[in-house]
């Protein structure tokens, strides 16, 4: 049963779980998503943006064309704030900054994403330091992630570019960080917008599960 944060007759706020796809992918065995679910209780479901298969969290889903409309031009033009709690691999050290590194898909490894100063695209994250913490006796760094940009694993490659990758990534962790968890430590714990029909600005919260 997928949680609903919202529902009104122009949009759906629903919670992902990790490991869920949010559309279907390639063959029969990748058809069950986060949408087909959304469609099952709400068939005019329409998917505005995606989260990863691995991550968890909040997810804006539209109930016509014109809101679908509405909040895909909103994505476009980076009206959503979105923040994610994260646990990164160590002692970060420090406690906020910037990390701007361009970023491509490294295509014989896919789907890997790499940075890459002469052919990445532009890809920028706020983050702020939220304190250690003991992970089965791992020191880890809580975090809060602020995507600007919305690059595919972004918040995944720039932690890796900041040396303390998220606990639980299995493409860009190392080994021990991998196995020590049983899911990727990155979850969409905040979500604000308009409300494509009467312009509100609206705020969604999620508590991290971990």
């Amino acid at each position: 049963m997928i949680k609903a944060h919202f529902v009104d007759e122009s949009m759906l706020i629903l919670e992902k779980p990790e490991g869920m796809l949010s559309v279907p992918g390639r063959g029969e065995d990748k058809q069950e998503c986060l949408w087909s679910h959304a469609l099952e209780q709400w068939p005019d479901a329409l998917i505005v943006h995606r989260l990863d298969c691995a991550t968890s969290g909040l997810m804006v889903l539209a109930r016509s064309k014109e809101a679908h409309r509405n909040l895909s031009i909103q994505f476009q033009n980076r009206v959503p704030f979105k923040r994610y709690a994260a646990l990164l691999d160590g002692d970060l050290g420090r406690e906020d900054g910037w990390v701007n590194q361009p970023m491509r898909c490294d295509w014989e490894r896919r789907p890997i994403q790499i940075i890459d100063h002469e052919q990445g695209k532009n890809a920028l994250t706020f983050y702020t330091n939220q304190g250690l913490e003991n992970y089965k006796g791992r020191t880890v760094t809580r975090v809060s992630l602020y995507p600007i940009t919305g690059r595919s694993h972004q918040l995944r490659v720039h932690a890796q570019f900041l040396g303390h990758a998220i606990i639980g990534d299995h493409f860009y962790a190392l080994e021990d960080a991998k196995q020590i968890a049983n899911r990727l430590m990155l979850h969409a714990d905040l979500l604000e917008l308009e409300h494509p029909v009467t312009g509100e600005r609206l705020s969604f919260t999620s508590p991290a599960p971990f």
